[in-house]
């Protein structure tokens, strides 16, 4: 596999061009790295199911243990793909986009590489790049963050070093500017929004 494309594209304002090409990787079956508003993510089209298990290789998971995350764009796209009642739509609207991976119970529009699970981790990052992606693209991304939840490497934080790491794992690293060395907040609303992890976001705020 040749090196992967490094495509600068400005955090404010992402310039549309550059952001259809990381779209057309996408839509191609392809797997990129791109920003959100913590740490750099690792992401495909939830549809294409070679390349969630390409996601899965790179950072050696098992897709049916995966705790994968569906970035959307907003919240219409969250009742495609998981059942949500009022009450908790209210503290999502409240909550996002920002810092937090919101896990729901799946609906049957799930695909169903993820093995029997009955859960799906749900982002809208409050990034720009990652969002302009996902509209684009016209379905979520499925991300996982490049590093596991316990360790902070060096690396992570910087696009060039990340490139360095992952150009011959992965079709497009997507530089938009330094990451964040803390991950999303994982809350989980099937069990009265308990905090599976603490990150940069504080859901105590939005109950």
């Amino acid at each position: 596999m040749s090196n992967a494309s490094f495509l600068q594209i400005h955090p404010e304002t992402p310039q549309q061009r550059k952001v259809l090409e990381a779209v057309e990787i996408l839509r191609n079956g392809g797997v990129i790295i791109y920003p959100t508003d913590t740490i750099y993510g690792l992401g495909c089209d939830i549809h294409n199911a070679r390349a969630v298990e390409r996601v899965c290789l790179i950072k050696g998971i098992k897709p049916d243990k995966a705790n994968l995350s569906f970035i959307c764009s907003d919240l219409t796209h969250i009742s495609d793909y998981a059942k949500i009642d009022t009450p908790t739509y209210k503290v999502m609207k409240k909550a996002l986009p920002g810092p937090f991976t919101f896990v729901l119970d799946a609906s049957s529009r799930v695909p169903k590489y993820a093995g029997t699970k009955k859960t799906v981790g749900i982002r809208v990052p409050d990034n720009k790049i990652a969002l302009q992606l996902v509209r684009e693209l016209g379905n979520p991304v499925l991300s996982t963050s490049i590093r596991d939840d316990d360790e902070v490497l060096e690396y992570s934080t910087d696009p060039e070093l990340i490139y360095e790491k992952y150009k011959n794992l992965v079709d497009a690293v997507i530089d938009g500017g330094p990451g964040k060395n803390m991950a999303s907040t994982v809350v989980d609303v099937t069990n009265n929004f308990e905090v599976l992890r603490e990150g940069a976001g504080d859901i105590e705020q939005f109950l």
